[in-house]
């Protein structure tokens, strides 16, 4: 048995700081670099270098491209030292499930770039509603969803929706369009004086950062109103 110095480190060895399973159970898996995540499965390195530093090497080998490394076989993989037969296994099997999420999501992508189509997708979520929430959700350059997030929930105010932070949420998403929608358990479709004012605020954030304020529209049990087809938006 080797000593310390050619023993395999582990990620259990490893400093706290630098324990990737921990740093996801912290902060989340988005935090992780590919590198780290892939060293989660792999598990150690070799004698010279941690997972990570294993997994950087094979990326860096790779231009860093996932899809590269997707298509490596595990022959090719288990040229690497440290990397057995359930090494490269793992490894294959966690580029080709990214593979079919992503597949997944470009299929289920909706198109919400009209009035409409952007009320049928937020009814469910909002005509049972008691109280009043904002959502926020967020497209891509061809109106497909990204994203929609719940911004408040009990009440339509500019102090209530955090405008800022509804821009850093599309910015961080990649998001070029942005539709603010809310709804009025009342069934009332007409905006209120304070729905105005969100709806200015909101426009101009949008443009100081270079986000499109596709729509705001106000959501009830039997129809909506759309300040973009009521010319409100210019």
């Amino acid at each position: 048995m080797g000593n310390d110095k050619t023993a395999r480190l582990s990620i259990n060895r490893w400093s706290e700081e630098d324990r990737p399973r921990e740093k996801l159970a912290a902060t989340g898996a988005q935090s992780l670099t590919n590198a780290e995540l892939l060293a989660i499965l792999i598990g150690s390195g070799n004698t010279e270098e941690s997972a990570v530093d294993l997994m950087k090497k094979i990326l860096a080998d790779c231009d860093n491209r996932l899809n590269i490394l997707g298509k490596m076989s595990i022959a090719e993989l288990m040229e690497y030292k440290g990397i057995g037969e359930a090494k490269a296994i793992s490894i294959l099997a966690a580029c080709e499930l990214g593979k079919r999420r992503q597949s997944e999501e470009v299929a289920e992508r909706k198109d919400l770039s009209s009035a409409t189509a952007i009320y049928n997708f937020m009814r469910p979520k909002m005509e049972d509603l008691d109280v009043e929430e904002a959502w926020v959700i967020l497209l891509n350059q061809n109106y497909k969803l990204i994203k929609a997030e719940r911004l408040s929930h009990g009440g339509i105010t500019q102090t209530a929706v955090d405008v800022r932070l509804m821009v850093k949420t599309a910015i961080l998403n990649n998001a070029t369009i942005v539709v603010l929608v809310h709804n009025h358990p009342s069934n009332n479709t007409h905006p209120s004086g304070e729905d105005d004012r969100l709806t200015e605020c909101t426009r101009t954030a949008c443009e100081t950062m270079r986000l499109y304020l596709l729509d705001h529209i106000i959501v009830t049990d039997g129809g909506y109103y759309s300040y973009r087809e009521e010319g409100r938006l210019a």
